[in-house]
């Protein structure tokens, strides 16, 4: 595949990864001269109707979005029976590396993070699409400290006919909701809950539920409340647990009303951490710009960005 060129602009130059559904390159814009991503369907999908129909939802679910922490899609096509999309290139590394090497993170950089994924979230929620597998596999950060949202691979977009049986409950279970566990519908809340999980493991430097099988993991989503995160870290503030362990409530209505209501309960954990935050009712207002983020960020953690480098 190296060297292949698409459309006659974007030419394969390097094999970056794979996933279940498809392969990853960096490719080169012919026409600009700049890097994309190129994903392309692995051609023994071609004929499987579900594979198919999750790769034509991702470009669906791309092509209503555009934000600075969402890889944005760039162009989708088809050519000698392989199908591709094109998206913006981000060199750096994903979230579930930086955890791996670096262990539990500092709370102002796990916050800082958090609300970067909650600004995705909420642009993606208020556009009709919810993600369904966030997890720090997900979650790409280039050495600048820009956090970017991938893989609206098994998305579910607003009006959608498409979901398939039982497709409610894919996402990857260490990650995935009470209810998603449980088959049912799932919403924007449980895109919060999956953030509430991934904050748990930036604290604390591992996940709350574990197991030796994935139903025994779902069922601890269902009916296992999840071990407090200053019990594994005796440092995380009263404040910012409260946050981690609203998120993840079992009952989707004792949740944070959208993910703009828990960036704002973030922030306040952040400015008060020995304060108690609860959630807020004010209207929802727009989330920082990627600038102003990223110097928060880096103002929590010094000048070089030693957690995503």
């Amino acid at each position: 595949m190296i060297g292949r060129v698409f459309a006659q602009r974007y030419r394969l130059e390097e094999f970056v990864g794979k996933g279940g559904m498809a392969l990853v390159f960096r490719a080169n814009d012919l026409r600009t001269g700049h890097d994309v991503a190129v994903k392309v369907l692995r051609p023994e999908f071609n004929s499987d109707a579900e594979f198919l129909e999750r790769f034509q939802r991702e470009a669906l679910a791309a092509s209503k979005m555009s934000h600075h922490n969402i890889v944005n899609l760039l162009d989708v096509g088809e050519e000698d029976g392989y199908r591709y999309l094109v998206m913006e290139y981000m060199r750096g590394r994903t979230l579930k590396e930086i955890i791996t090497e670096k262990g539990n993170l500092p709370e102002p950089v796990a916050g800082q993070i958090a609300i970067r994924i909650l600004s995705a979230l909420q642009h993606a929620h208020d556009n009709g699409i919810i993600h369904r597998d966030i997890k720090p596999q997900n979650i790409l950060i280039n050495a600048e400290g820009m956090v970017k949202v991938a893989d609206f691979g098994i998305a579910r977009v607003a009006g959608s006919n498409t979901l398939t049986k039982g497709d409610s409950v894919m996402g990857s279970v260490h990650y995935f909701s009470p209810e998603q566990a449980r088959g049912e519908d799932v919403t924007a809340a449980s895109d919060i809950y999956s953030v509430g999980v991934v904050m748990y493991e930036m604290l604390t430097g591992r996940v709350p539920f574990d197991g030796d099988t994935p139903v025994s993991i779902a069922l601890q989503h269902i009916s296992t409340p999840p071990k407090a995160p200053s019990l594994v870290v005796d440092t995380i503030s009263p404040a910012m647990e409260q946050v981690v362990l609203t998120a993840m409530s079992k009952e989707m209505r004792n949740r944070y009303r959208d993910a703009a209501d828990m960036a704002r309960a973030i922030r306040a954990a952040l400015q008060n951490p020995q304060s108690i935050v609860t959630s807020t009712t004010a209207p929802v207002t727009a989330l920082p710009p990627s600038a102003s983020s990223a110097s928060a960020a880096k103002s929590a953690v010094g000048k070089r960005c030693w957690w995503c480098c």
